[in-house]
């Protein structure tokens, strides 16, 4: 195995999040929270593109209709890719001002998860899940940090983290209602760095997350062994997602200027790197079923 790491563009986000393939468009997708940008392009690199969005972003996802579902600052909009167009559907942290909403992922019955930051010194955070018929639900409270929602192949695993309480939870997950049971730790991050961001599953059932100030990537088996280790050329890196035609381009997303740790950025912070060679692949990022 011989694995590659390359910067996919120059663009350098202040606090880049959210990779997301589109599988029908070929093209990539990712976020500058801070710098309230969608970045997009080709797998090669090929006609990068931006949107502008009004506030800070924390994720987005796809709909069916081929518009982004943006978890914002402000809420959740609907945002058109080609205008800038935004409509908000929800603003559940209204009533915490403080708050903000971060990282989310599509079940494969096309409802939207996520999670929000809590701004303030309780653990008032929650996790939510939006339905295509738009109802909203709240799932689990008493969080801190939302980050890494993603599932499991088998649509029988759902697994979310609190960075601020260093966790990693795995939940029996029910598709067909979108309940979750029996919320267990799946791992702790108990040295420097260990700290789990974003999240994917890969389509051999194995879990992958960024260690944000560790400057690497880790893959773990369901039972959450460590089997693969990948350092990067950035301190801060924040999140992976599989993409490109066959789906075995691992991209990983960073930021700049680390948020909350003394570390050195590194000359690459804040780029999207491509990760080849892996000999691993990914599964297609289900669209929001949204039809409103």
């Amino acid at each position: 195995m011989t694995i590659r790491i390359e910067p996919l563009t120059d663009v350098e986000c202040v606090l880049g999040e959210s990779p997301m393939w589109d599988p029908d468009a070929e093209r990539l997708y990712w976020v500058d929270s801070f710098g309230r940008m969608i970045h997009h392009v080709r797998p090669d690199g090929s006609e990068l593109g931006h949107v502008r969005v009004s506030a800070n972003i924390g994720s987005m996802v796809l709909d069916t209709d081929g518009k982004a579902m943006a978890a914002m600052k402000t809420g959740i909009h609907r945002i058109d890719l080609d205008s800038g167009e935004s409509e908000r559907l929800h603003h559940p942290e209204k009533p915490r001002p403080a708050n903000t909403l971060n990282d989310s992922k599509v079940d494969r019955a096309g409802r939207m998860w996520f999670g929000s930051i809590a701004g303030g010194d309780h653990a008032d955070a929650s996790l939510y899940r939006l339905d295509p018929d738009l109802s909203l639900h709240v799932l689990d409270g008493g969080i801190g940090i939302s980050n890494g929602p993603c599932f499991a192949p088998d649509d029988a695993t759902f697994y979310f983290s609190d960075s601020a309480a260093e966790t990693v939870y795995a939940y029996d997950f029910d598709v067909a209602s979108g309940s979750l049971s029996n919320k267990r730790e799946f791992r702790t991050a108990p040295a420097a760095g260990a700290s789990v961001d974003g999240a994917t599953v890969d389509a051999e059932d194995h879990y992958w997350c960024a260690h944000v100030y560790g400057s690497r990537i880790a893959r773990y088996t369901p039972e959450g062994t460590r089997v693969l280790e990948i350092a990067l050329p950035a301190a801060a890196v924040t999140s992976v997602m599989f993409g490109g035609p066959d789906l075995d381009i691992l991209y990983v997303t960073s930021m700049k200027t680390p948020l909350s740790r003394p570390v050195a950025p590194g000359p690459l912070a804040g780029r999207l790197f491509a990760i080849t060679g892996l000999g691993i692949t990914g599964v297609a990022e289900p669209k929001f079923g949204c039809r409103g």
